[in-house]
């Protein structure tokens, strides 16, 4: 008996699981019986069961002993030990590993709102900090990039190189050996592969191994002898009594496996709820890029249909299941399947609107103007359905009875409304408006279109009414406010919007200025100023501090000129210069907006306000008489400029603009006798300056000599009068004085980049390129990390035929200087042809914003006859900088020679607008003597002219 325990034991051990089940370690129920349930009861004796008891009194263990009662303190620890969870997921930050320590107290209102005031703390002082966290975390990326840079980039120069590499060198190049171990070579001829038998063979190789137990006709004549298969071959000797059958059916067993498949199909189904836990929603939209053209389309298809067939079987209730079902069958071509299934489900469900529009889409319209006619039926409250049957008729006298039938069902719809409302004429539209406000008085929509049909007394009247039923709507306030300026009572509009702003306030409504400005920007799409302008006025101090509103103003103002609300950034402007009427950057703001947006009038009233609180500003000054210059007002501008030097007197600015004013005018005298009450009064290098260069222009040069050398005695460390002094001197002829100045210009100047380089070019002049080169040379050493100079440098090897010693030159400032636009774009046209595309891709990475560079990529696709993709990079390269003004005389030449007239005034327009200032080639063309008095729109053809068509 102990050997079959034993048996029995070591068999039960390999049946039974190795996971530990969750019932063991745990109290058996009362009456519990080991093995009753599948009849394992065994027999007991007196020994088993113990002393007898009452046929009541259950034990709750059947043979364990009863145990000692527990102290109270051994409870209390073992409560501790087993509420103790140590695990990772139980441990809190604030709180440790044993969780709250008010986790059983009950959660009140107060302590809700507690966590939303210190969620909401949080979250702001996150976004306080999320800029600077942003910005450190580029500078870590930007500074890991550095450190270790990506296999791409390091090899990037290699991989360029590879396009010199001749047909030679790359058949030459040595074939990589096989590196793999033996046994990633012998892989192909491993044994361990298998390939799963088709039935066929599996059938085939049963029968050729099966027994017989019964003989047919032939060998029970011949007594076995002759065989019914050539060649002797006999079924065997086996006797029927111990002859067995191995007959096995395969396509039972495929049967069997179809069926495995649906039953695990069908457990998907939560067995609780009922609910298939499959999201058909998911199938409405994916089935729609199903395209069964393959194999494996096909197969995705039948596992699809497999388990939405599991879908609609298991919760037949369930609307999407069929939706889902049907569209399938749709998107593989079978429309008269998927109209069979959404039938079905219209039968299954018929309260669901989607199924019954599901099946009026997929059945041709006179059968589903039936199906819609059932639906409505079936779902008289349902809109959607009474707007399908409404599409779906053709005629208008259909579509009115159907929407009036509708309505009779629906009266409180707003969509039906409006689709009755659009049926029809002005006069019945107001009829059904009014009917429709009564049903439905809280749709915003219905009252401002009826307002919009009604003349200006029963407008007024709508809109009141409308107040009434919504006070908490701002659309009707604004719809009055535009009803008034429409009808010319301006006085009313702000009155209106105040009390729209305090009767809404009164009402709990939050008053959310970001949205009121949208208002106020639809309203000046709508043409309605006075209404946009007085929201701003209302609404523009709502919910920002004092110490905030400046910047706060100044922001809405640009984001109001940037979506093209002029008015709007008009109002806030207005509303900010009578807050903070000393402030000088307002009043330029305010100044630099109505130049660009609004008229000369507007400008000239805002600049004289300006200058009665800013009588300091000199800038001021200095716009309001340019403007009445340019308006050929010149004594307005002079007088403008007397009130100037009075409220400033000793202004270099306006002793200056005085004399532009004059000498542009003609009025050289005035000039001359200013400029000497300037020097006499304010004797600063730039009036010096400009006195020499006045007697330049006219011709006197002697007299600007004169004046030169006084200027260099009392200013020797103002860079322009030595350059000035040097040119007169070559224009003479005489090098070797322009050098001298030169040279002592360096000496009290060494940091004067114009300086060096004006020397270097006029030693080249001179034939001198050893002396240029040094010139350049000791001006980089003085001034190391400056990418003119290095520019010079290569620009003079190229200009000499040594072009090879140029790109050497090139090759060390780009390392000098690895992020000088101006480097990076001569660079790219130093490359051969071919290989200037990746050059450009190297240096926009390098100098993405840079104008130089924008302007060489402009150039590029110019020569590659890209001429959309050139006209792009132009325009974008001016944008970023505007005052260069070699953009825009290469833009405009671009225009000369691809463009239309109205594109070549639109450049012109542009650049005159923007006065550009800067540029290599602009500046040596309009700081030609010859060219002193000649404007922007005189200039930009010049230096056009001047430019080089890039090949």
């Amino acid at each position: 008996r102990v050997k079959f325990k034993v048996r029995v034991y070591e068999m039960s051990s390999h049946l039974v699981s190795r996971e530990r089940k969750g019932f063991i370690g745990q109290t058996p129920p009362p009456g519990y019986v080991p093995g009753l349930g599948r009849g394992a009861t065994g027999f007991t004796t007196r020994s088993d069961i113990g002393p007898a008891r009452e046929a009541g009194d259950i034990s709750d263990e059947r043979h364990a002993r009863p145990g000692k009662k527990p102290r109270l303190d051994d409870q209390e620890d073992s409560i501790l030990d087993d509420d103790e969870d140590l695990n990772e997921s139980n441990y809190d930050e604030f709180s440790g590993y044993g969780g709250s320590l008010f986790a059983t107290a009950p959660y009140e209102a107060d302590d809700l709102e507690a966590d939303r005031v210190y969620d909401s703390i949080d979250v702001h002082m996150d976004t306080r900090r999320k800029e600077r966290r942003e910005i450190k975390f580029r500078e870590e990326i930007e500074k890991f990039r550095k450190e270790r840079p990506k296999i791409q980039q390091q090899f990037s120069d290699l991989k360029r190189a590879l396009s010199v590499v001749s047909d030679d060198e790359w058949v030459n190049i040595p074939e990589v050996g096989d590196a793999r171990n033996k046994k990633q070579r012998n892989s192909h001829i491993r044994p361990d592969r298998f390939t799963p038998l088709p039935d066929s063979i599996l059938a085939h190789a049963i029968g050729a191994q099966s027994s017989f137990n019964s003989l047919d006709s032939r060998q029970q004549k011949y007594s076995g002898l002759n065989t019914p298969f050539p060649g002797g071959m006999t079924p065997g000797t086996m006797t029927p009594g111990f002859a067995t059958s191995t007959r096995i059916d395969l396509n039972q067993i495929g049967e069997a496996r179809n069926s495995m498949l649906g039953i695990k199909l069908d457990q998907v189904s939560d067995s609780v709820s009922g609910q298939t836990v499959v999201d058909p929603k998911g199938y409405l939209t994916d089935l729609n890029s199903i395209t069964p053209q393959t194999t494996g389309d096909i197969n995705d298809v039948k596992k699809a249909r497999l388990l939405l067939k599991s879908v609609i079987t298991t919760n037949p209730k369930h609307a999407p299941g069929w939706i889902a079902a049907a569209r399938l069958e749709e998107v593989t071509g079978r429309t008269q399947a998927a109209r069979n299934i959404i039938s079905r489900g219209c039968e299954v469900c018929p309260k669901n609107e989607d199924i019954w529009l599901e099946a009026a889409r997929l059945h041709p319209p006179e059968n589903a103007k039936a199906i819609v006619a059932q639906a409505v039926r079936q779902i008289p409250q349902s809109v959607k359905a009474w707007v399908k049957a409404v599409d779906l008729e053709g005629e208008t006298v259909a579509k009115r009875r159907v929407l009036r039938k509708a309505l009779e069902n629906i009266p409180t719809s707003v969509r039906l409304w409006k689709e009755a409302v659009e049926l029809e004429d002005v006069e019945d539209a107001k009829i059904l408006l009014s009917r429709a406000v009564e049903c439905c008085p809280l749709s915003v929509e219905l009252w401002l279109a009826l307002a919009k049909l009604e003349d200006y007394e029963n407008a007024r009247k709508v809109l009141n009414k409308a107040r009434e039923n919504i006070p908490t709507d701002r659309q009707i306030w604004i719809s009055a406010a535009k009803l008034e300026e429409a009808h010319g009572v301006f006085h009313m509009v702000p009155k209106i919007i105040e009390r729209a702003v305090s009767s809404l306030q009164a009402n709990m409504v939050e008053i959310n200025k970001d949205q009121w400005i949208l208002d106020a920007e639809e309203a000046e799409k709508g043409d309605s100023v006075h209404t946009c302008q007085a929201i701003i006025r209302a609404v523009i101090g709502i919910g920002i501090e004092d110490s905030e509103r400046f910047e706060q103003w100044i922001e809405d103002a640009e984001s109001c000129t940037a979506h093209g609300a002029c008015e709007c950034a008009r109002a806030i402007y207005a509303h900010a210069l009578t807050t903070f009427p000393s402030k000088k950057g307002l009043w330029l703001r305010a100044a630099y907006f109505e130049k660009d947006h609004g008229s000369r009038e507007s400008l000239e009233t805002l600049l004289q306000r300006a200058v009665a609180h800013c009588p300091k500003a000199e800038v001021l000054w200095l716009m309001g008489a340019k403007s009445k210059w340019l308006a050929g007002d010149v004594p307005a501008a002079r007088s403008i400029l007397a009130l100037a030097f009075q409220a400033n007197p000793n202004s270099e600015e306006i002793w200056l603009a005085a004399v532009k004013l004059e000498s542009e005018n003609g009025e050289y005298e005035r000039a001359r006798r200013l400029l000497e009450k300037a020097r006499a009064s304010a004797g600063t290098a730039r009036v010096m300056m400009k006195s020499a260069k006045l007697e330049w222009v006219l011709s006197n040069t002697d007299k600007a000599v004169v004046l030169l050398d006084e200027a260099l005695e009392k200013h020797p460390d103002f860079p322009k009068l030595w350059m000035m002094r040097a040119q007169i001197a070559e224009q003479k002829g005489d090098l070797a004085d322009a050098r001298d100045y030169l040279s002592k210009a360096l000496k009290k100047n060494p940091s004067s980049i114009s300086l060096w380089l004006l020397l270097s070019r006029l030693e080249e002049k001179a034939g001198q390129l050893t002396r240029a080169r040094s010139v350049l040379e000791k001006g980089r050493l003085k001034n190391p990390h400056t990418p003119e100079l290095w520019l010079e440098a290569v620009r003079v090897e190229v200009r000499g035929g040594r072009r090879n010693i140029g790109l050497n030159l090139m090759a060390k400032a780009m390392q000098e200087c690895p992020s000088s636009g101006i480097l990076w774009a001569e660079s790219i046209f130093l490359e051969p042809r071919p290989q200037r595309k990746t050059k450009s891709v190297d240096a926009l990475k390098k100098c993405e914003h840079d104008p130089h560079v924008l302007l060489a990529v402009a150039k590029l696709f110019w020569a590659e006859r890209k001429l959309s993709k050139a006209r792009e990079w132009f325009q974008r390269a001016v944008k970023i900088e505007p005052d260069l003004g070699d953009l825009w005389a290469y833009f405009y030449r671009f225009e000369l020679q691809n463009g239309t007239e109205a594109q070549q005034e639109t450049v012109m327009k542009k650049c005159v607008s923007v006065e550009p200032h800067h540029g290599e080639l602009w500046c040596a063309v309009s700081k030609d003597i010859k060219h002193w008095q000649k404007h922007t729109d005189k200039l930009l053809p010049l230096v056009a002219k001047n430019v080089e068509v890039p090949t």
